[in-house]
């Protein structure tokens, strides 16, 4: 009986420390505050409301708490126009592994120093810890995902004047165009730039696809 009664006890401080260990670990794991979307479709997201739902959606699948907000990290055009950087916080930004993207805005952006963030293929995952397909390196058959809708200018503002660059503020799938970026930073000139690489050729999904892209989404917890 005390044989047995050890063993038991011995079982249980076992699965405490097991426990305590776990717990340690987990609150050493900064939480997922960055990711680009796993899914794929056209510009027509349902506006800005439709695209942070979209982000807000994934994340909470990926076990993100409901209490945190997610926002696609998108510009409109025109009256009343949105910059994207205006949307997505303060930082900092990680992905679904822990690693840091970005430690605030002036990181993100380079308003300091160009290229200081840590955006680049093999840090640009999606909510579930998968890679992107980018530019290199991806598996055999599987297309260039690589080009991620921004319609913003590479400190993260707003186009003015003429010219869609927001896929008509991302409610069309078929007409007009959106600016991009390329989140494996590869590509000649500028299209190593991760938010304001190019236009696209259109809006719908085979047009994303024919410039290398999928219409996914960097999603950003702004709170």
């Amino acid at each position: 009986m005390r044989k047995t009664k050890t063993i038991l006890t011995a079982a249980v401080a076992a699965a405490a420390l097991s426990a305590a260990i776990f717990t340690v670990q987990a609150a050493e794991d900064p939480p997922m505050t960055f990711f680009i979307t796993s899914s794929d479709q056209d510009g027509n997201y349902g506006g800005l409301a439709g695209a942070d739902a979209l982000c807000q959606r994934l994340a909470q699948a990926a076990g993100s708490p409901a209490t945190r907000s997610w926002s696609a990290y998108l510009s409109t055009q025109g009256e009343g126009a949105v910059n994207a950087r205006d949307r997505i916080g303060n930082g900092p930004w990680h992905n679904a592994n822990g690693v840091v993207i970005a430690s605030d805005l002036d990181d993100l952006h380079g308003d300091t120093t160009r290229d200081s963030n840590y955006m680049i293929a093999e840090t640009g995952i999606d909510e579930n810890g998968d890679p992107i397909p980018g530019r290199f390196g991806r598996p055999e058959g599987v297309g260039n995902k690589h080009d991620i809708p921004t319609g913003s200018n590479s400190m993260g503002m707003a186009f003015a004047g003429d010219g869609d660059h927001t896929c008509n503020n991302w409610t069309s799938g078929d007409e007009g165009s959106a600016m991009v970026g390329h989140f494996d930073r590869s590509g000649g000139g500028n299209n190593t730039s991760w938010n304001a690489a190019h236009g696209s050729r259109g809006c719908s999904l085979p047009l994303f696809n024919g410039s290398g892209g999928a219409g996914k989404l960097y999603c950003f917890a702004s709170n």
